[in-house]
């Protein structure tokens, strides 16, 4: 990448500093914290969920259910460890999934876990239409107060991450009140909502797992300003900060910087223009849908920069969907900030610039398009902004323009867009990807279809063994002569993976991080038994 494109990438990334942060003058030293209490914790770490505390209508699906437990979890290397269950079977042909409970676990009033509370919640969350997808689940049964019997309509290796992200609710306390007052199996119990300020939790004392060490916790929900100024003045213990306050050094606290599958990157339409949806909106671009366009793209933008220009450093290059998780394929690191690989790339597929005037174009079609981001997102416009930029000596023209959500449904099958997604589950890829989910809300809006990725994606969620399906989704993005990732087929240009940044007390213990999903919930909790204090 040459000097003036990376100085502009590093504007960009001062621009959004400023823009969140304002201009002030150089801080006083910071005085000591003031110090927590020995068994509590104020947090500023995530949002309020608003929907409030259900797993049967998606809490905990991007991170711990907290006050729930889950049948099984993923440990900090993301390997599948018991939960309530003590362990699982899977018939030979996929379809029956037999679970073994422990004995020993009881819900937050005392009354004992059952095969029944197991039942209840899946036939629940099966009937609320949420985002938990359980339409490949046929029935679910409970033969006796230990055993669980899920049969699946038809092979689904994904169903274990169900299994692992459903939080069990309790059948004979499970009302339409149930999601502002939680009663589970999980480490904490709920004290106190207050809306809009906080949630103070407490350790659950009938909890069959590690005692955590925090006996209370307070969740405080404020904005990214307010979680830095309370750090600041030592009023919270843990805060979750944007990249552009990580440079500013607080008193007593640490930057913790998590790894994520927290993804930006910019969906092309796949299909040329002419057709419409059912209501009317445009589908596909003329521009987009020639591949030397998006391997273009792809080859010229630096990652590299717009990590260190736009994050702060505090990111990594992105090129899949699930860069670093178990079923990644590490082959789709493709080289980058390319400018003259691009240029060829855009020649041999007849891309020229026959007037001079910077831009490419093949007949009488240019090389420019709309690359939309939803307005407001200062870290997206940034993205888009610079990527603009290092597409001009390549002879690509975009237009980057800030569009409510509503009129991003609108555009997003005809233009680019900055999109962000990131999941603990390999079913995310399926759903961007498949076509099955051509237009099908914001799934796979760039219409992208390739029989042989459906393919291997068909392979992957049939396999009886997870491991099974790793193999099958690493084909997906390249098996050698196509795939999902720019390589193959390129129908996106995955930019970056947003590393996660808290203010950490220096003596805050927060325990192994796995990889973080989308930044939903409070994923930072998720092992909330492992924190404590160090000497």
């Amino acid at each position: 990448m040459n000097k003036p494109a990376i100085l502009r990438v590093l504007v960009w990334g001062l621009i959004l500093s400023l823009i969140v942060t304002g201009c002030t003058p150089a801080a006083k030293k910071e005085e000591p914290p003031i110090a927590a209490a020995k068994d509590e914790l104020i947090l500023a770490v995530g949002s309020e969920p608003e929907a409030g505390f259900d797993p049967t209508t998606g809490w905990g699906r991007y991170g711990s259910p907290l006050f729930q437990s889950t049948l099984l979890k993923r440990n900090a290397e993301m390997k599948i460890v018991n939960d309530l269950a003590t362990g699982y079977e899977v018939s030979g042909d996929g379809t029956a999934w037999t679970v073994k409970l422990r004995n020993d676990a009881k819900f937050s009033d005392g009354k004992p876990v059952t095969a029944a509370d197991v039942q209840y919640t899946f036939e629940t969350a099966s009937q609320n239409g949420s985002i938990i997808d359980l339409t490949n689940m046929k029935s679910v049964e409970a033969p006796d107060d230990a055993t669980v019997k899920f049969t699946l309509k038809e092979p689904q290796s994904t169903f274990l991450t169900l299994l692992v992200q459903t939080g069990i609710v309790p059948k004979h306390a499970h009302g339409k009140d149930y999601a502002q007052k939680p009663v589970g199996s999980g480490p904490y119990k709920l004290v106190q909502w207050d809306r809009g300020q906080q949630v103070i939790v407490e350790a659950n004392p009938d909890y069959y797992g590690p005692k955590p060490f925090f006996k209370k916790l307070t969740f405080l929900f404020v904005n990214e300003d307010a979680a830095y100024a309370a750090a600041k003045a030592g009023k919270v213990d843990a805060a979750y900060i944007p990249a552009s306050f990580s440079k500013q050094p607080v008193a007593g606290m640490r930057v913790e910087a998590v790894h994520t599958v927290d993804n930006r990157g910019i969906v092309f339409p796949y299909v040329r223009s002419g057709s419409v949806t059912k209501n009317g909106i445009p589908i596909g671009n003329d521009v987009t849908a020639d591949i030397a366009i998006r391997k273009a793209v792809n080859t010229a933008i630096d990652r590299k920069a717009l990590v260190q220009g736009v994050l702060e450093g505090h990111g990594t290059p992105a090129y899949t969907i699930n860069d670093g998780l178990p079923w990644w394929n590490p082959q789709t690191v493709t080289p980058d900030a390319d400018v003259e690989g691009a240029k060829k790339l855009l020649a041999e597929a007849g891309w020229k610039d026959a007037d001079g005037e910077g831009i490419v174009e093949k007949g009488a079609l240019k090389a420019r398009f709309p690359l939309i981001y939803p307005a407001g997102d200062v870290t997206r416009q940034s993205l888009a902004l610079a990527v603009a930029d290092m597409l001009k000596p390549v002879g690509i023209q975009v237009s980057v323009e800030g569009k409510s959500w509503d009129d991003i449904k609108k555009l997003m099958h005809s233009s680019a867009v900055m999109m962000g997604w990131g999941s603990n589950d390999p079913l995310e890829m399926y759903n961007v990807y498949s076509s099955k989910y051509r237009g099908i809300e914001y799934y796979n809006n760039g219409y992208y279809s390739n029989p042989a990725v459906d393919a291997w994606m068909d392979k992957a969620l049939r396999a009886t063994k997870e491991e099974d399906a790793w193999e099958f989704w690493k084909k997906a993005q390249w098996d050698g002569t196509t795939g999902v990732s720019a390589q193959g087929d390129a129908p996106w240009a995955w930019l970056v993976n947003i590393d996660h940044l808290y203010l950490v007390k220096d003596k805050l213990d927060i325990g192994k991080q796995r990889i973080h999903p989308h930044g939903h919930g409070w994923p930072v909790t998720d092992n909330i038994e492992e924190w404590k204090w160090k000497n």
